[in-house]
């Protein structure tokens, strides 16, 4: 039995934040109706073509749901989501602030009725009436709040700012609503009552950046944009090796600092030397180090590079493409792929990262639009001439 098993989840999503959270609760086998839009759906379905036609995004964030479309302006559309909701035991949304409210969808609305209810609001700056804030109505996507957040400000190199690769911003918030609306569900276990969660992309990422925060408390220098180096211990980063290729390692300590010079760099003097004698003398002479890094690394391929590394017992690590990892040899020896379906055909899925082998994780396939409509329609009591009727009136 999965740990969600029996547990049903009715979400008003699109793009990452919230549809990521919700594909994890079906991974433990909640079961996950995604209400979405009739004729386009979740606006993330049109991202890209780049998996067999469909979007990347999307194929990412919905396996093992079920798709009802359903206009929500329509009186019928919302009669339908009332039923719905009344049988469940988790409400997520990530609409427009204030929206999913207006419908009658708050916790407020809701807990009197149904007293169990989980309802989980994900918004870009926080969406509770009784704080709002001064932000509360702003348009929020991930590379605005990576800005808002400050980690704009320490990414990158010196010259330019950049942006993460992947939207860490709607990862955060989906994290944090993924967890918390598993607590949540503890606590109803012991005490019968659902609750309100109120999920923010900005509180997300400012947990996220505590680390830049304190280092620049009261006042003090922030870290540096120091590209793909650690901004506050040195040597971390990419050194290039005498075949072109990058090496990237990483120290951490005064004994690696130590075994590094010895047994890498082979100049065991300079483990001594007064002018790296600490992470902080290291940072402050990164340049001078640098130097005698890349003179020590010159006569050698990156593979000779990373045998000494692995022999002193250094982190390092290989800089990798999309298609490495894709092949990487660890993810295969772990068996960590599997594949999903979809209306294009399989595709290749990972396996739940940390999930127990006694647990086996819903993997089913990634929905089609409205692909379950008729079939949830005819659960909550509507016939087939009722679906046809309500197609017909473009309420699904």
């Amino acid at each position: 039995m999965r740990p969600l098993e029996g547990i049903t989840v009715v979400t008003l999503e699109h793009a990452i934040a919230a549809p990521f959270c919700t594909r994890q609760l079906a991974d433990l086998g909640a079961r996950v109706i995604k209400v979405e839009r009739p004729g386009v759906g979740d606006f993330a379905r049109g991202y890209d073509e780049r998996v067999h036609g469909l979007a990347s995004h999307f194929v990412w964030t919905n396996r093992s749901k079920e798709s009802l479309t359903l206009d929500l302006k329509h009186d019928q559309g919302r009669e339908i989501l009332a039923r719905l909701v009344a049988r469940a035991d988790v409400l997520v949304q990530n609409l427009a602030p204030g929206a999913a409210a207006r419908m009658g969808l708050s916790h407020e609305a809701l807990s009197p009725g149904h007293p169990g209810l989980i309802v989980c609001d994900i918004s870009g700056y926080g969406d509770d009436p009784a704080q709002p804030g001064p932000y509360r109505d702003k348009k929020a996507y991930d590379l605005l709040i990576q800005s808002e957040s400050g980690f704009l400000s320490v990414t990158g190199t010196p010259q330019e700012m950049a942006k993460a690769g992947c939207s860490i911003a709607d990862i955060a918030a989906g994290m944090y609503a993924y967890s918390n609306i598993l607590a949540a569900l503890l606590q109803r276990g012991r005490t019968g009552r659902g609750t309100r969660i109120d999920v923010s992309m900005l509180e997300g990422m400012a947990e996220w950046m505590s680390f830049p925060m304190y280092y620049a408390f009261e006042g003090a220098p922030p870290p540096p944009r120091a590209g793909a180096a650690h901004a506050t211990i040195y040597p971390y980063g990419p050194f290039p090796a005498g075949d072109g290729k990058l090496v990237m390692l990483g120290l951490q300590n005064e004994r690696e600092w130590q075994a590094f010079c010895t047994k890498v760099l082979e100049q065991p003097g300079l483990a001594m030397d007064a002018r790296f004698a600490s992470t902080s003398l290291r940072v402050a002479a990164r340049e001078e180090l640098r130097a005698l890094i890349v003179q020590a690394f010159a006569p050698f391929t990156a593979e000779q590079i990373v045998a000494r590394l692995e022999a002193a017992q250094i982190a390092n690590a290989q800089v990798n493409t999309m298609a490495d990892l894709w092949a990487h040899p660890q993810l295969r020896a772990r068996e960590r792929w599997t594949e999903v379906d979809t209306s294009a055909g399989p595709i290749p899925a990972l396996w739940p990262p940390g999930m127990p082998r006694e647990w086996q994780p819903r993997m089913d396939p990634v929905p089609a639009l409205g692909a379950h409509t008729d079939a949830i329609l005819a659960e909550i009591g509507y016939d087939a001439q009722a679906v046809d009727r309500l197609r017909e009136a473009g309420v699904v």
